[in-house]
């Protein structure tokens, strides 16, 4: 059974992996066996690498901003021009903007793109071809494997977050484009789509007192989620137990969507 979860051997490329959901993540694909490659858009923040190579694995940083569009076009040539086979992409980087509607600025509507969709979307162009031109993966059994991550705002609209929205519920389509050009060649493409997590991301939520109690009431499982529930989904995405999946997006929200 442990074979079906390995990710012995493989090399994994992790956007947003310096806090929260990330470096939850990228700890638990090392954990699985594969090297990490993390893009920061620094190297001041060094947490995430040395849990990693505490495992024994490998996690070299390449720095790219993730909101220049030229940073982005050039990351991938310089990551293969390195010599590195990734095989497993997971795209968690994203950023928040809150106004109301009526009053959104263009710049911050441009700018939760570029971070959310556009980048995102490069990424997968990039890596997503040079899985294409692999053999298949002794471990996994296919070429590759990209973990795009949505949010309930895939489904819903939110509030105050017009461009936070639209970005994410570009990625869950953008997913099932991808899904439905690459799986039969060896390249499944599946998203993750977070329900109320206790992160940075969210902390005007946690410090509305009244949307707090709101939003707590509702989730079935009784409480706010926390990055490491995102490890099982992650790894499950990435290696061979979901070899059948494809096009998915994979709802980690303790039950909300189900009420």
């Amino acid at each position: 059974m442990d074979s079906l979860f390995s990710l012995k051997g493989e090399t994994a490329l992790v956007t947003g992996g310096t806090r929260g959901i990330g470096q939850a993540v990228a700890i638990a694909l090392a954990e699985a066996g594969a090297d990490v490659i993390l893009v920061q858009r620094d190297t001041s923040n060094t947490e995430t690498q040395k849990a990693i190579e505490a495992l024994g694995r490998k996690a070299p940083i390449y720095t790219a901003d993730l909101s220049s569009p030229s940073d982005v076009e050039a990351l991938t040539p310089r990551i293969l021009g390195d010599g590195h086979v990734v095989r497993v992409l997971v795209n968690c980087a994203g950023i928040q903007q809150r106004h109301a509607p009526e009053a959104f600025p263009t710049t911050d509507f441009d700018a939760v793109m570029q971070v959310n969709l556009n980048s995102v979307f490069v990424l997968c162009r990039d890596v997503g071809a040079h899985m294409l031109s692999l053999d298949p993966s002794p471990a996994t059994g296919r070429r590759g494997s990209i973990i795009n991550f949505a949010s309930l705002l895939t489904f819903q609209g939110g509030l105050n977050v017009p461009a936070y929205a639209a970005s994410k519920g570009a990625v869950g389509q953008l997913t099932k484009s991808l899904a439905n050009s690459w799986t039969a060649r060896g390249v499944t493409v599946n998203a993750i789509a977070p329900g109320y997590i206790a992160t940075e991301m969210n902390t005007a939520l946690l410090n509305d007192k009244e949307r707090l109690e709101s939003i707590s009431a509702r989730i079935p499982a009784g409480r706010w989620g926390n990055p490491d529930d995102f490890k099982g989904s992650v790894v499950y995405l990435a290696s061979r137990s979901s070899a059948y999946v494809s096009g998915h997006t994979l709802v980690v929200d303790g039950g909300w969507m189900g009420r």
